[in-house]
């Protein structure tokens, strides 16, 4: 039987590690949940210009532009400065020009087998 989350982190519980994977796998399927409603979004307005018979992918790069601009020039600007410049230019921004449903549809479904590795008993 699953242990809850609640129930893991109750004083009878094998300690601090049992207590610390409940609280990843709730974390982790949080995460899936929200980013997968976030993947519906743009996956909605393809369909809706699709209907109206101009189909075009929106890009993650815009997507993340439309929600919050300021964070997207922070993350342009600390990764170019504190990390690689390289990994902007070379990664990040390859990421950006694909189509944003299916790369955050991606992320949610590698959530969500992350939390079923941390549902998996561990041997001993």
């Amino acid at each position: 039987m699953p242990v809850s989350a609640t129930s893991a982190c109750s004083p009878e519980a094998a300690g601090a590690r049992r207590c610390m994977r409940a609280f990843l796998r709730l974390l982790a399927g949080v995460l899936a949940v929200l980013v997968l409603a976030l993947a519906l979004w743009p996956a909605a307005r393809e369909a809706a210009s699709l209907a109206q018979g101009a189909h075009r992918f929106i890009p993650l790069g815009q997507l993340w532009f439309e929600l919050d601009r300021a964070s997207l020039n922070m993350a342009q600007a600390g990764i170019q400065r504190y990390v690689a410049p390289w990994l902007w230019e070379d990664v990040v921004q390859r990421l950006l020009v694909l189509p944003a449903w299916p790369v955050l549809g991606g992320v949610a479904l590698l959530l969500l087998l992350l939390r079923l590795l941390l549902l998996r008993p561990r041997a001993r």
